[in-house]
């Protein structure tokens, strides 16, 4: 064993007869040693034995040599340090993470470390902190790598770092090759694969001013098994020169680009010129070596201010984003303003359409589940499905809207939507928008919807909407060209002085079914106008049965053809048919202490109310039919009260 200041080799004496050994009362750190590990080694490395033992508690500069040593030597730290050189292991041999350093370069056969937990200390590996030069920022980049990738060659498993607060230089090329392209994930700050990096609220890492459109300040690159805890990434978006034009979207904060079995976990990623977060892949879905994102968990984090958006997902599959914060999402700040589109999340595959027609998938997005997440401010949309396909948005907390463009088997289920500073020009749910075979199979339920102009929105085809509550709205639900259909076991309760239940306007529906629904509210219950009235609509069919309509407002059918309204109970407002056509009343219960019982307005035909139970008050009748209709059925079995 060889210390600071004795070079012999010490060997366990031979005890000659067995003495009893006195207790020793003292602690034993208090040896009154004040050595000093800051005076230089007398000893080198030069001519170890193999298995020998080296305790490093004072300065051995290596002078720029390089050491060669045997097999099986330990290097264990007490204080001092090993720095200017290059030590060269032999098979077997343990080196304490603790000397580790920047001047210090590890070959031969790599030893273990004696520890699988390395501490980073920035200011032993030449990190420099606080405002810089792009050319020291750069090294920032390079020394952080090259300390990961070593620690992680020497055995490290998990890598810690504290205090720390740097600027990292992501812009740039540092590819020797002649005309080298830039990749915005090759040139961030990158973390290996098989790997833990532990940061806490002290550390930050902070993007170094440039006026690149594209880049990122953190990466994963077609990496696996890597756990990222804590810290605090910091894109810069106000200190970034836009000086060159365009949108300038593209500079995110973290991206995780072809990788797998990931954990993000209690990261804060702030200012991002573009997202906070972007999921992608690499090369497209359809090409031999498309490499997409997978088996990934984001919880914990928290997402601020982020320009464009807080999150894009593009490309990737298994993903569960839980117990995140998502803040502010394209927010103006004092000196920047957003950009698009300004969502919290927005799920965003791309797909073209070849020359025959066909869909074609440049990337996919698909089982992915967005859950028990809070979103606050975003200037867009709250969560949004451009283009993706079995997502799970589930238990979220909610202040903005969550909509789907293009999905298909995709569920928005018991979340909690509040909406802050009015009801007007705001919708909670938006379930479609552009007519497409791909949308299918989609569920939106259990939802709690409080204080927005439209609780849903709903287009196009195949959606299940159930067992929603919604509260304080102006709209309840309101559907446009809708087909194959379920609107049901939903709850609406308004006393806003505009509020209607269900509606459509202008628009055509087939095969829906809206069955039941409770819904109170002050002006009409129901509210379908010019719903399937134009050629070649004629055949649509639309049912409402067995809903509760519970409070003095009218069910109101306005050119409207296809209704079929059977087994409804009416608790004090009645009915008006206006110029409407193929509509069959049946078997409803109707109590209306407001106006007639079912009222036919105008010119209405082929009619038929059947086996309903009436009751009106005062002058009113339970059942009036202005001159002008014509086909109108109302046979003897109907009640009248």
């Amino acid at each position: 064993m060889i210390s600071c200041n004795k070079d012999e080799l010490f060997t366990e004496p031979i005890i000659e007869e067995e003495k009893e050994t006195p207790i020793d009362t003292e602690d034993p750190s208090d040896d009154g040693d004040d050595h000093d590990a800051t005076l230089p080694c007398d000893f080198t490395l030069d001519n170890l034995d193999p298995n020998a033992t080296v305790i490093i508690d004072c300065i051995l500069d290596l002078g720029g040599e390089t050491v060669n040593l045997p097999a099986n030597v330990t290097i264990d730290f007490e204080g001092g340090d090993i720095i200017n050189g290059t030590i060269n292991f032999s098979e077997g041999s343990i080196i304490d993470g603790h000397l580790l350093n920047s001047t210090l370069t590890i070959g031969g056969s790599s030893p273990q470390l004696k520890d699988p937990t390395f501490n980073f200390d920035p200011k032993r590996w030449g990190i420099v902190e606080g405002e810089t030069t792009s050319e020291i920022a750069l090294r920032n980049n390079k020394i952080l790598e090259e300390a990961m990738e070593m620690s992680k060659e020497l055995g490290v498993t998990t890598f810690k770092i504290d205090k720390l607060d740097a600027y990292f230089e992501v812009s740039k090329i540092t590819s020797t090759v002649v005309n080298a392209n830039f990749y915005e994930t090759v040139e961030a700050v990158n973390v290996p694969s098989d790997f833990n990096l532990v940061m806490t609220d002290n550390t930050h890492l902070r993007t170094f001013p440039n006026g690149r459109r594209d880049y990122a300040l953190f990466a994963l690159r077609d990496v696996s098994n890597v756990t990222i805890i804590g810290g605090n990434l910091h894109g810069g978006r106000d200190a970034h020169d836009y000086s060159s034009g365009g949108s300038h979207e593209w500079g995110h904060v973290f991206q995780i680009k072809a990788s797998s079995n990931i954990v993000i976990d209690g990261v804060k990623m702030l200012n991002g010129v573009g997202d906070g977060m972007s999921i992608s892949a690499l090369n497209f879905s359809f090409q031999p070596n498309y490499r997409p994102s997978h088996d990934i968990i984001i919880k914990n984090c928290i997402f601020d201010l982020n320009r464009r958006s807080n999150m894009s997902i593009t490309d990737g599959y298994n993903i569960l984003i839980e117990n995140n914060q998502f803040l502010n999402a394209g927010r103006a700040t004092s000196q920047t303003e957003g950009a698009t589109v300004g969502f919290a999340i927005n799920i965003e595959a791309e797909r073209r359409r070849d020359s025959n027609g066909n869909l074609v998938f440049y990337e996919r997005a698909y089982d992915i589940t967005i859950k028990n997440n809070v979103e606050r401010g975003s200037r867009g949309s709250g969560f949004g499905i451009s283009i993706g396909e079995k997502i799970t948005i589930e238990g979220n907390d909610m202040e903005k809207s969550i909509s789907y463009l293009y999905t298909s088997d995709s569920k928005i289920i018991n979340n909690k939507f509040k909406s802050i500073g009015g009801v007007e020009g705001k919708t909670a749910i938006v379930a479609g928008g552009i007519p497409s075979e791909s949308i299918s199979n989609n569920t939106i339920s259990g939802n709690h919807i409080d204080g927005y102009g439209t609780g849903i929105i709903m287009y196009d085809q195949e959606i299940e909407v159930s067992n929603n509550t919604i509260e304080n709205c102006i709209n309840g639900i309101n559907f446009v060209r809708i087909r194959d259909c379920q609107i049901t076991g939903n709850i609406i309760n308004s006393t806003h002085s505009s509020s209607r239940g269900i509606g459509a306007t202008l628009t055509h529906a087939n095969n829906v079914i809206i069955e039941g629904n409770e819904i109170s509210v002050k002006k009409d219950q129901l509210n379908f106008v010019h719903l399937n009235n134009k050629a070649g609509e004629e055949n649509n069919k639309v049912t409402i049965q067995n809903n509760k309509f519970l409070s003095k407002s009218k069910v109101t059918l306005e050119n409207s053809k296809g209704l079929d309204f059977n087994n409804n109970n009416l608790v004090g407002g009645g009915m008006q048919l206006i110029n409407t056509s193929k509509i069959k009343l049946n078997s409803n219960t109707i109590a209306s202490e407001i106006s007639h019982g079912i009222h036919l307005r105008e010119s209405n035909s082929v009619i038929d109310i059947n086996s309903n139970t009436i009751s009106v008050t005062g002058n009113f009748s339970c059942t009036k039919t202005d001159s002008g209709s014509s086909q109108i059925n109302i046979p003897d079995s109907n009640t009248c009260n």
